[in-house]
């Protein structure tokens, strides 16, 4: 059995280089409404600072598909 491997986190900025989104959309429209917190970020500490899981980010990305845009294309 190997070990699991671990999750990669990221800021808004660095998650938004990656996806192609500006940080803003990512913090004030994706951010509770389409990502889950515990799921796809995480605060630290109980703070104030977000950290995006990009493996759970990447998976919702490719299962939510076409429902997901369709719900960012609206907000923006």
């Amino acid at each position: 059995m190997s070990p699991a491997r671990p999750a990669t986190y990221l800021t808004a900025k660095e998650l938004a280089e990656r996806i192609k989104y500006r940080p803003s959309v990512i913090n004030n429209v994706l951010k509770d409404s389409v990502l889950i917190e515990g799921q796809h970020y995480v605060r630290p500490f109980g703070r104030r600072k977000v950290l995006y899981i990009w493996e759970a980010v990447e998976q919702a990305m490719l299962s939510q598909g076409m429902q997901a845009a369709s719900a960012i294309a609206m907000a923006v």
